[in-house]
């Protein structure tokens, strides 16, 4: 017989304490294990749902999906909605730190985190339930954030997937507007070998009369949405089977110019999130608001006020809503960066930025802390590492870390086979030894810049033991 989650009937720091510990235990993240926590079904959720009364009817959803980006377009267009007057849920994953990152409420200006209180009444109300269903930790946590927007009186909630799509817990919903960042090669064990069966299992979240935005065309992806768009509508009597009225529901963000997308440059060099990869989630930003408005109209006749109060949301949008990880800087002595990026899709971007950057001599000397989680294809990383760059490989304290030594040997033989001299290389086995490792190889020269990333969990660990030592 399973022990309860909460042992005791009242809440107390070292209660929510354990009992977090125990829900990662029992029901064990994808961040901490892997494909062994992914779920595939709404099964579940649509029980629990019932349950709870179906709360997520309760406020207007904007569903977001993707490769990469989907945490840089929901907390930009959470920023937006907010300052525009709206209260804002935003359902993020996977969290830096504290999982309560992954659901917050935003209203002017703040970012409020789910209270440990609200999370560990639910938990202790709900835990038979989830013993009797053996839900997965991402289906507690979808079904805890639907509740607690529905129970903070929400305007617009901003739903990000955790894993594809169509069989994501939080394709329950029914949204207002859809969108789909991007499509890469991630994950392919679960969701198909090529960008088509990757693009089928996002397109899942397309619903009948909801419009789509779609960040990044592509003569692979395209005709994928185009057909699930088509085929889910074609029996909308609303439509009539005319296939224009169908296909006016998808919008491609990267075919037109929307508003304001005519001052994206200056919005860009304004921007608190620096990647250069922004960029195309700023057209996917805009893009939606503009399809967003027309359906539900946020903004208005897009004035020069709603025009100001966007541009400045945008622009300060890890400020407002308390977005990490993305192109962060952690530390001015060393200047440090942080970044969650993880795959060929989204490395190819950091990584070019930092050549460039080096190139135009905004840095001298580029260290890169990099580890990875064993299940990604790291070869397919290797070859966009920079070249003129001092390597320190590491690994997170986590069973899915892939060893610093395999990814050593990796690049070597990466290198043997271009011909490509090695440079300095290092190996730690534990990331707060890199980070040391490479703060002393920095040697307090100010033109230094030391990058980490290659996995959340390497990220998380920097970020811990920087804030530990302030």
């Amino acid at each position: 017989m399973k022990t309860k989650i909460c042992m005791q009937e009242r809440f107390s720091e070292e209660q929510y304490g354990q009992m977090m510990d125990a829900l990662f235990c029992r029901f064990p993240s994808f961040q901490k294990v892997g494909a062994g926590a992914y779920k595939p079904g709404i099964g579940n959720m649509e029980f629990i749902d019932q349950l709870l009364g179906h709360p997520h009817k309760q406020y207007k959803i904007i569903h977001v999906a993707g490769t990469n980006g989907k945490g840089s377009v929901s907390n930009m267009l959470t920023s937006v909605l907010s300052a525009l007057g709206f209260k804002v849920g935003l359902y993020t994953s996977p969290h830096i730190i504290d999982f309560r990152e992954r659901i917050r409420v935003c209203s002017e200006g703040t970012s409020t985190l789910i209270p440990k209180q609200d999370v560990w009444d639910f938990v202790h109300k709900w835990q038979d339930t989830f013993d009797h269903l053996d839900m997965s930790f991402f289906e507690i946590t979808t079904a805890m954030a639907l509740q607690w927007f529905a129970d903070q009186e929400v305007d617009y909630v901003v739903l990000e997937t955790g894993l594809g799509g169509r069989l994501d817990s939080t394709n329950i919903v029914t949204p207002v507007l859809s969108v789909i960042t991007n499509i890469g090669l991630d994950h392919c064990d679960l969701l198909g070998q090529t960008l088509q069966e990757v693009a089928f299992e996002k397109a899942g979240i397309i619903k009948p009369c909801v419009p789509v935005v779609v960040g990044e065309s592509s003569d692979a992806t395209d005709a994928v949405f185009e057909r699930k768009v088509l085929y889910t509508n074609l029996p909308e009597p609303k439509f009539m089977g005319n296939r224009a009225a169908i296909m006016s529901l998808l919008a491609f963000a990267d075919k037109g110019e929307p508003k304001l997308w005519n001052d994206h440059e200056d919005i860009l060099q304004e921007m608190d999130l620096k990647g250069e990869y922004q960029r195309k989630n700023l057209r996917t930003v805009l893009a939606a608001l503009q399809v967003l408005n027309q359906v539900c109209g946020v903004c208005g006749e897009y004035d020069e006020k709603s025009m100001s109060a966007i541009r400045e949301a945008i622009v300060n949008t890890a400020g407002r809503t308390g977005f990490h990880g993305r192109w962060e800087q952690v530390s001015d002595s060393p200047r440090m960066i942080c970044d969650i990026g993880h795959n060929e899709h989204g490395l190819k971007y950091n990584f070019a930025q930092l050549t460039r950057m080096k190139a135009a001599g905004e840095i001298g000397k580029l260290i890169v802390v990099y580890g990875s989680v064993a299940d990604k294809d790291v070869d397919s990383v290797i070859h966009l590492m920079p070249e003129d760059a001092t390597y320190v490989f590491t690994q997170a304290s986590s069973k899915r870390a892939l060893a610093a030594s395999e990814i050593y040997e990796k690049y070597k033989s990466f290198c043997d086979s271009e011909g490509r001299p090695y440079g300095d290389v290092f190996c730690c086995d534990k990331v707060e030894s890199a980070v040391e490792k490479a703060k002393e190889l920095a040697a307090s020269d100010p033109s230094v810049l030391i990058y980490v990333g290659g996995s959340t969990y390497i990220v998380s660990e920097t970020v811990a033991m920087l804030n530990q030592n302030d």
